[in-house]
C-alpha cells in the first residue's frame, strides 16, 4: 500500500467519526442545530461516496454524491422557508 491509499483510509475513518458527531448535533432540540447537523451529515456522506468511487471504482457513487451536494442546500432552504411561514 502506498501513502496515498493509507491517507484515504484514514480520511474515511475520520469522516465516519464526523458523521456520528453530525448525527448527534442533528438530534439536538433546537431547529437551527438540526439544520446544521443535517447539512454536515450530507457533506460527510458525499465526501465518503467520492472516496469510495476513488478507492474501489464504483461509478454510481460519484453521481449520488453530486446529487446530494446539489440537493442538500435546496432542502435546507425549503425547510427554512416552511418554518418561517
Amino acid at each position: 500500500m502506498d501513502l496515498l491509499m493509507i491517507s484515504e483510509y484514514i480520511l474515511l475513518a475520520s469522516l465516519a467519526v464526523f458523521s456520528i458527531a453530525a448525527v448527534r448535533i442533528a438530534t439536538r432540540k433546537s431547529i437551527g442545530m438540526g439544520l446544521v447537523g443535517i447539512s454536515a451529515l450530507s457533506l460527510a456522506i458525499a465526501t465518503i461516496l467520492i472516496l469510495i468511487n476513488r478507492i474501489y471504482g464504483v461509478g454510481f457513487c460519484r453521481d449520488i454524491a453530486y446529487a446530494l451536494v446539489l440537493l442538500g442546500p435546496v432542502g435546507t432552504i425549503a425547510f427554512a422557508r416552511v418554518l418561517r411561514g
